[in-house]
């Protein structure tokens, strides 16, 4: 992040830089220590000032939507384009080699598109509203799983404004973006987990077929699940029943992603349900050192779908095995994973650019959103770092491994699969809730300026 931060606005108007770094953490600090001097024992006020916090976000994220152009661009512009016909057509796709034919697991994202359409007409409107209402949410489950964990609401308070002030989290909500309300959902699903009880397993396995649906990165979140539910409930607590309630949850979300599979399929919208004929793209472009494995026009170029699904499968395998070759035989693969863990996390998620805000704000405007933008993500990221090490000392949950184990299968699959800073935004949740505690002990270390504080009732 320091190199990122160096290589690319170290020399770029360094004094503007620097007064907006200073000014921004001025403004982070006093507000911080306001949310840390309210009490925390009444939980009318803890009711207030939480809701004050939503409504400010609400406020702004409107705000920002109404500021920036309409324009749906890439995927965000395939889905908002082509939403439309999904229930007037017989299929959403003109070819096997279509977008929809190649990445059939995002058509529950469509139908979700399609049918805020249908509600609310063709106005992009609704869906920038829903995704700011989406984020929303996502900060009250942040704050529930904060206390959750840590028992501590000023914590919980200020992994809220962390999260809240970083526009690289929340600048999509202008964009069709599945990101939002997969997020969500996923959080739900955690928060419901935790709670231990029959009714709230068979919600989360609800809830968790929802998120697969709209946002498919449902493997990692599984995978976190699977290893909780086994090495921290069964193995040690010894707890085989509680774990049984857990593979309720997920025999639910199989059952409920089959049928609606199935569905798909026999509706006629995609004769490919929720599947991926496509799986050899993502390692091959995850694999190409040269792009540090992130979307390239190299590699887009790369493959002709004039050509049949066959024939380019068939080259896309080949290329993989050149990839790996090309890393084998020159020892490249840990400087390569450690630049596309770099990209993943030390990069601006580039939610900014997708919005096309340039072409309605002057370059110095979009120069400083962009500046602002990022120092939203460095002081998430930072705080995270500062609060994973006062895990050490600090007494908390063990349900936090529930938030963190899908966060390191993500990373994991990070590696080798195509790479962008924007696939991060469904994880900072769960980052900010380590930032929080960071960020406390941070103004704990001011303590002199801050009253006692008290654990929630």
């Amino acid at each position: 992040m320091l190199s990122h931060y160096y290589h690319s606005f170290a020399f770029v108007n360094p004094i503007r830089n620097f007064i907006l770094i200073i000014v921004s953490l001025a403004l982070l600090f006093i507000t911080g220590f306001v949310l840390a001097k309210i009490k925390t024992e009444d939980q009318k006020i803890n009711r207030i000032v939480l809701g004050a916090l939503l409504l400010i976000f609400i406020i702004v994220g409107t705000v920002w939507i109404l500021k920036v152009p309409n324009q749906q661009t890439s995927d965000f512009g395939n889905f908002w384009s082509r939403a439309p016909v999904v229930f007037t057509e017989r299929r959403i796709y003109s070819s096997p080699t279509d977008y929809f034919a190649k990445y059939a697991y995002q058509t529950g994202f469509i139908i979700y598109v399609a049918s805020v359409i249908k509600i609310f007409g063709f106005n992009i409107f609704a869906i920038q509203f829903l995704n700011v209402i989406y984020q929303a949410l996502i900060l009250l489950f942040t704050y529930l799983l904060v206390n959750k964990i840590f028992k501590k609401v000023v914590v919980a308070r200020l992994s809220v404004l962390l999260l809240m002030i970083d526009l690289d989290w929340f600048a999509l909500n202008s964009q069709t973006d599945n990101q939002y309300l997969g997020s969500l959902l996923y959080l739900i699903t955690f928060y419901l987990l935790m709670n231990d009880k029959i009714w709230s397993y068979i919600l989360a396995g609800i809830t968790l077929t929802g998120g697969c649906l709209v946002r498919p990165i449902g493997p990692v979140i599984i995978a976190g699940i699977v290893v909780f539910a086994i090495f921290y409930i069964w193995f040690t607590n010894n707890n085989y029943k509680a774990a049984l309630k857990v593979v309720l949850s997920l025999l639910i979300y199989f059952v409920l992603f089959a049928v609606a599979g199935w569905g798909i399929k026999a509706s006629g919208i995609n004769e490919y349900g929720l599947s991926n004929t496509d799986q050899e793209w993502k390692f091959m472009v995850g694999l190409h050192y040269q792009s540090n494995g992130t979307y390239s026009n190299d590699m887009n170029n790369f493959i002709d779908d004039s050509k049949p699904r066959e024939t380019t499968r068939r080259i896309e395998k080949a290329q993989i095995k050149k990839e790996i070759k090309y890393l084998n035989d020159n020892n490249l693969w840990l400087k390569f994973f450690f630049n596309k863990n770099q990209l993943l996390w030390s990069t601006p998620t580039m939610a900014t650019d997708f919005t096309s805000y340039n072409l309605n704000h002057s370059p110095t405007t979009v120069k400083i959103i962009d500046f602002l933008a990022y120092l939203g993500s460095i002081f998430l990221i930072i705080f995270s770092w500062i609060g994973s090490l006062k895990l050490f000392k600090t007494k908390f949950s063990k349900n936090l491994y529930l938030l963190i184990l899908p966060l390191m299968a993500f990373v994991v699959v990070q590696l080798l699969i195509e790479v962008q800073g924007r696939y991060r935004i469904e994880f900072l949740p769960i980052i900010a809730v380590i930032g929080g505690l960071g960020f406390a002990q941070v103004l704990n270390w001011f303590k002199y300026l801050l009253p006692k504080s008290k654990k929630a009732n």
